[in-house]
């Protein structure tokens, strides 16, 4: 958000300690003086947009704002995901997935299929939509086997955040590659290729470790399916077609994108009727809408589920996630007052003289981005604007323009902490409070963030070598 009329007069150093400060006193009131994480939102990022300069005039327009844009995109996604979530759970379908998942590929392997599962699904569909429809398994396989929901949870989540975050068409390597004028072919085989091993070490291997290591219930976030629906669950063929049936609509709206904007359609399909139309039923939310109604006639009313019981299920989904959406709200809002203040911008200017490589040059701006103000998206296309002329001057071929575009976006995941409304996303998901969160999903997101970088650095002085 930009404030008319208003120019940030502070400098990086005044802002960067002003961002910091918020930072500390939102842990403190949260994990100290256990103040709801909601309250202590709103709160800190009241007093921040006042230390900052903001005029009182725009200060509660910028909290709302901030909130409202990050409800926008979360509300409806998660809202219709735990409904469906809840009844793919009651109807006894998450313990279909779970009992084939553990026949074929055995108990101790159990975490790994999930999260192969998940690297699946994450390719069209967003990191929190995946997540939501993917919940119900996770725990499902973790109720039947026992251990840490660390263990099933973690594998999950850090699949579908590579994928969101490396791999085309998901918007943020897209739109990267579009001011990089990279390849998006290329970029797609190279952030596989750094995906796949990143998240075997830092989502698999630390999920393992973190399971160990944090030993945390299994919530009850989407209900138990009763000993009725348990001995009479649906198919397992019905309930993949389900889970399958929002990838496929998702991948009409990201496919169709993908394909026009690299020129592989014929000229004016964009503007087409049909192809708009495509898009709107591709979009997240509607595509969770569709499944979920298919889902009430498969698996609810057309299994002689009565419609009452069918409505109570859906309703008894929304209480326990509210807590979820109006939480990560109160994220989106602290991550949008650090925006409006400035302070990605002051940091920006204070980082582009350095003389460092250009590769390193992308990662550590965009990490520096991505920890002041919390959004992985903004801090990638900000890195990608801001460096586009000197990536189209440096003449890269074009595996270094893709190694480019995934160092920006390893940055751009970095250190995931409370003014990223994800942190809040997954941490209520998984009933860890913000000390437990901190330790497990901010350092697996770093520990992404990290490795990918490392990968795409080789790549691109292999390229330079050939």
């Amino acid at each position: 958000m930009t404030i008319e009329g208003w120019t940030q007069t502070l400098g990086a150093g005044p802002l960067l300690g002003i961002a910091a400060a918020a930072i500390l006193v939102l842990l403190f009131l949260i994990i100290k003086l256990r103040v709801h994480a909601f309250v202590a939102l709103i709160l800190v990022s009241l007093l921040t947009a006042f230390a900052t300069g903001i005029p009182a005039g725009d200060v509660v327009s910028t909290l709302t704002q901030g909130f409202g844009s990050t409800l926008a995109a979360v509300a409806l996604l998660v809202g219709l995901g735990a409904m469906l979530g809840r009844l793919v759970e009651i109807s006894g379908g998450a313990k279909v997935l779970a009992d084939t998942l553990i026949g074929r590929f055995g108990e101790k392997h159990a975490p790994f299929a999930l999260g192969v599962a998940s690297l699946l699904f994450g390719f069209p569909i967003f990191f929190d939509a995946g997540l939501v429809v993917m919940l119900p398994v996770v725990f499902a396989v973790a109720r039947r086997l026992g251990g840490s929901v660390l263990l099933y949870g973690l594998p999950a989540a850090g699949a579908f955040s590579v994928m969101h975050v490396f791999v085309p068409p998901h918007p943020g390597p897209v739109a990267a590659a579009t001011f990089f004028e990279a390849n998006v072919g290329y970029v797609l085989l190279i952030g596989l290729i750094i995906a796949l091993p990143t998240w075997y070490v830092t989502s698999y291997l630390f999920g393992r470790w973190a399971g160990r290591k944090w030993d945390l219930p299994i919530p009850n976030l989407l209900g138990r399916a009763d000993e009725q629906h348990e001995a009479n669950p649906p198919k397992f063929g019905t309930v993949v077609a389900l889970l399958l049936l929002p990838l496929v609509l998702i991948f009409l709206n990201t496919g169709l994108s993908t394909l026009s904007e690299a020129g592989v359609l014929p000229e004016g399909s964009a503007d087409a009727g049909w192809f708009q139309l495509l898009l709107a039923i591709g979009s997240t939310p509607v595509a969770l809408l569709i499944t979920l109604l298919v889902a009430v006639l498969t698996i609810g009313t057309g299994r002689g589920m009565e419609k009452s019981a069918v409505e109570q299920t859906l309703e008894g989904a929304l209480g326990p996630v509210s807590s979820v959406i109006l939480i990560t709200g109160a994220g989106g809002m602290f991550g949008g007052v650090l925006r409006t203040s400035g302070i990605g911008d002051a940091l920006e200017s204070s980082l582009t003289g350095l003389g460092i490589p250009l590769i390193l040059a992308g990662f550590l701006i965009s990490s520096i981005i991505r920890v002041a103000q919390g959004s992985a998206t903004v801090a990638l296309t900000t890195t990608a604007g801001l460096l586009s002329s000197a990536v189209l001057a440096a003449d890269l071929n074009e595996m270094q323009l893709a190694a480019m575009v995934i160092a920006v976006a390893a940055g751009s995941v970095i250190a995931s902490h409370v003014n990223d409304s994800g942190f809040w996303l997954v941490g209520r998901f998984f009933d860890m409070d913000v000390k437990t969160t901190l330790k497990t999903w901010t350092v697996l997101e770093t520990l992404i963030a990290l490795m990918a970088f490392a990968l795409a650095a080789v790549v691109y002085l292999l390229a330079s070598i050939g």
